[in-house]
């Protein structure tokens, strides 16, 4: 498709979630890669104008570089698709699930895909009870967050009290989550194309907020040095789970490896980072697409519904 095809191109940066600032720095990225593309793209921060207003100044598309909630939940999907305007990503019923994390592990569940084992907790849970169930240590995560926000790994069963009022900040629905020991890798994809996987190395394993963003002491290994046939068996394990949770477009899967070589699936990212320290630009470089053919390839395939 020729860029005057996009015609003019909306950028959803910012908006109202608690990951305002790296969307920020997302949406920027994606801006100039789509300008220096040739596309006639334009920011827009949803958190301080109407939706509305995309349809009034008559844009043609829009590419959603927002993360976390009221952008990654499908609530912004279901109003573009109102508007008839077509955009990036997953769709309604997908972005929904997959900022869902209690739902997405039903899904993938359901489907016989591997994920750690997991409890909705409450203040009323029984922490002694869960740590036996689930074994420590434990993550305690809130359900519709990402970047790590309000998680804590707790080791004793008398943190988990002050762990889930942590995760009750950011969510009313709060998970612990068994915690897997083992080799942090990230799979990201580009329509039906698996992109390399990534190796992540942070300091003392602490891949948090910090260290995905801001700091240069995380390591990121692309190749990740998998042999070539287990690598193509994790990536075709990504694939089926986002075609298990209706993903389409682009997105990123998250994943544990064990010492035996099993893996786990954590999450699915629909609306994944595109900072100067984000994983699927990093992919796609090591499977040779430039950060302007990543994003003209992500904006050729925005849709209505």
């Amino acid at each position: 498709m020729s860029q005057d095809n996009f015609g003019k191109v909306a950028v959803l940066l910012g908006g109202k979630s608690a990951e305002r600032e790296i969307s920020l720095m997302s949406g920027k990225n994606v801006l100039e890669g789509l300008r220096k593309a040739g596309v006639d793209a334009h920011p827009f921060d949803p958190g301080e104008r109407e939706l509305f207003d995309l349809k009034k100044e008559r844009f043609d598309r829009v590419f959603i570089a927002l993360h976390g909630r009221y952008g990654e939940d499908g609530t912004v999907q279901g109003a573009l698709e109102y508007l008839g305007i077509p955009y990036t990503g997953s769709g309604v019923m997908a972005s929904a699930l997959c900022m869902d994390k209690v739902r997405t592990k039903m899904v993938w569940l359901a489907g016989g895909l591997p994920t750690p084992r997991y409890e909705v907790v409450t203040e009323r849970s029984d922490w002694a009870a869960m740590a036996a169930k689930l074994g420590l240590p434990l993550i305690v995560k809130p359900a519709h967050e990402g970047s790590t926000l309000g998680l804590t790994k707790v080791s004793k069963a008398a943190e988990l009290s002050a762990a889930y009022a942590q995760a009750a900040r950011y969510d009313g629905l709060v998970l612990a989550e068994e915690f897997v020991q083992g080799e942090e890798l990230t799979a990201g994809f580009l329509g039906e194309q698996a992109l390399p996987l990534i190796r992540i190395e942070a300091p003392q394993g602490n891949y948090d907020y910090q260290n995905k963003y801001f700091t240069d002491d995380t390591k990121y290994i692309c190749p990740c040095g998998l042999p070539e046939a287990e690598e193509r068996h994790i990536q075709a394990l990504v694939m089926r789970s986002a075609d298990l949770l209706g993903c389409t477009g682009w997105g990123r899967a998250d994943l544990i490896r064990r010492a035996d070589g099993s893996v786990s699936l954590l999450e699915m990212n629909t609306s994944p980072g595109m900072t100067g320290h984000s994983l699927v630009p990093m992919a796609a470089k090591v499977a040779g697409i430039s950060f302007e053919q990543l994003v003209l390839r992500i904006l050729e395939m925005a849709h209505v519904g």
